[in-house]
């Protein structure tokens, strides 16, 4: 554990300005929260602060990550595409989802009975990375930056709004917030344009 992640689960994960106040999504779903960490923790993964959320880590490379959303506490597999889901637990994020896949949590109960079937997906994404496998992608418009997807999986609205874009209007948005190297000019780029995209206008468009 690392104290990084103690802040993130008392004070949210700091991206609006909703960070450290009742209203934060990261109260809402703080219990389940520190319980899939522990379940996630047990499995001898390394535990980091990414993109201003937990993320899990084996040999250096990205497994998954836990977040809160508005109507569920999420695991993020980033391979998660690779696993085999004998459960039928995962879903697809978004319809551009090409690798990540998600396990959602309602309620405390939930992740207490089901954390047995959580850290068998778990495991099986740690043998994923073990193993070197590699996720296959249909040519996308642009790599899309970690800090857009986090953001799309978060706004259903905004994500609808982007995917309605044309591939050129998707590309240059695209360009422009993977262009920072920090993480947080990246974020403060998504915010400004946010409104832009819900209004269904490309990056030049005015």
């Amino acid at each position: 554990m690392i104290p990084e992640v103690d802040l993130y689960l008392l004070e949210g994960c700091g991206r609006c300005n909703l960070g450290g106040t009742p209203a934060c999504k990261v109260h809402t779903w703080e219990e389940e929260l520190r319980q899939l960490r522990r379940i996630v923790l047990g499995t001898g993964m390394q535990e980091v602060l990414k993109w201003s959320v937990p993320c899990y880590t084996w040999d250096g490379k990205n497994v998954l990550i836990i977040s809160a959303f508005k109507d569920y506490a999420a695991i993020s597999f980033f391979k998660g595409v690779l696993l085999k889901d004998h459960h039928k637990c995962l879903h697809t994020p978004g319809k551009n989802s090409q690798a990540s896949r998600v396990l959602k949590f309602t309620n405390l109960n939930q992740v207490l009975k089901q954390e047995a079937v959580i850290e068998a997906y778990v495991q099986e994404a740690i043998e994923v990375e073990k193993a070197g496998l590699k996720v296959e992608f249909k040519k996308p418009p642009a790599p899309m930056p970690q800090e857009f997807q986090l953001v799309l999986q978060e706004n259903p609205a905004l994500n609808a709004a982007f995917e309605a874009l044309t591939p050129g209007r998707q590309r240059g948005y695209i360009l422009y917030f993977s262009a920072p190297k920090q993480s947080k000019t990246r974020f403060a780029r998504i915010e400004k344009y946010t409104p832009k995209i819900l209004k269904g206008k490309g990056f030049h468009d005015r």
